[in-house]
């Protein structure tokens, strides 16, 4: 039987609903147990939370003034000394994910699964490729310990409601001394985490300009939504680099996804595919957004949002 840890994801004392999504790909496994690890200075309101999780069967906790922040060489070389005893190691494909787990993977000697979206046995899971047009099984080698991030678009957030018991161990690893953490630069919003949202509203190369950008938010507020952006947006100058979805940038898959003025390239669909309901407004009508696309909307976004914006109240 295999037993899962899980490298819980956190910022400001919160757990990132991320952590949740890869809790329910370990459950896919239909494992021994579930652990789920929280780094931190101070650990304990994060592992409360995680310790709610369904699914989860202990809550690790490793208190250390040098994991006040999500350094992936600092964090590393614990996970990877907590990983004995493991069969399998696994970490969100976000951000936090990406910059980690490779890391992991190394310090074991390993090769890392990326993107796992599907659990087809104990070592052989589907991930995408080629944007996402192709879906491919990989094989893990059994007998060693499996290290992967998890797509998170792909799995359900873990239901709430457990009481897992939660326990503070130490751990004796080397931290480096060349990598420290200088500070954060990140743009201030009052509105939902993109890749977390139940609701996202984007804008694309129709929008026209930033300062047009505004119509987009002001959308967005009306629905309680994350505003994102097409890479198009981005290298116009419409919006910030943290914004975009695609490919290249944030995958998500939110309850609601509406695109206006953008075309729907390849690398943008592929950020999108998993959400469950999608709205595209784009004046022509040729555009690919609309293969994918639920509902459509033809016409000029300039007149419909503001239309859309009043029947919202």
């Amino acid at each position: 039987m295999s037993k899962i840890l899980v490298v819980a994801e956190h910022l400001d004392g919160k757990l990132n609903p991320s952590t949740a999504r890869t809790v329910s790909a370990a459950q896919a496994l239909n494992p021994e147990a579930i652990d789920v690890v929280v780094l931190a200075a101070d650990p304990a309101a994060v592992a409360a939370e995680a310790a709610q999780v369904a699914g989860v069967s202990r809550v690790l906790t490793v208190a250390n003034p040098a994991n006040a922040q999500a350094i992936a060489q600092v964090l590393g070389p614990q996970v990877a000394k907590l990983a004995a005893g493991y069969s399998h190691v696994f970490g969100p494909s976000t951000t936090f994910g990406k910059d980690l787990m490779p890391v992991v993977a190394a310090l074991l000697g390993v090769n890392q699964v990326s993107d796992l979206m599907a659990v087809e046995g104990e070592y052989t899971f589907k991930r995408p490729i080629y944007a996402g047009n192709a879906i491919v099984t990989v094989q893990a080698p059994a007998g060693h310990v499996v290290v992967a991030t998890v797509r998170t678009a792909s799995w359900p957030q873990a239901a709430g409601g457990n009481s897992a018991p939660v326990e503070a161990v130490q751990v004796e690893a080397a931290l480096p001394s060349h990598t420290r953490y200088v500070g954060l630069a990140a743009g201030a919003s009052d509105r939902p985490d993109l890749q977390s949202a139940r609701r996202v509203v984007s804008g694309g190369r129709g929008v026209g300009s930033e300062e047009n950008f505004q119509i987009v938010y002001k959308l967005a507020d009306k629905l309680g939504a994350a505003v994102g952006a097409s890479r198009a947006a981005v290298d116009a100058g419409y919006c910030p680099n943290e914004m975009q979805v695609g490919q290249t940038g944030k995958i998500i898959a939110p309850e609601l996804y509406v695109a206006v003025g953008i075309s729907g390239a390849i690398q943008h669909l592929t950020g999108i595919k998993d959400a469950g309901t999608i709205v595209a407004i784009n004046k022509d009508p040729e555009a690919a957004i609309f293969e994918i696309a639920d509902i459509g909307l033809v016409g000029d976004l300039f007149a419909i949002l503001p239309e859309l914006e009043a029947a919202l109240g």
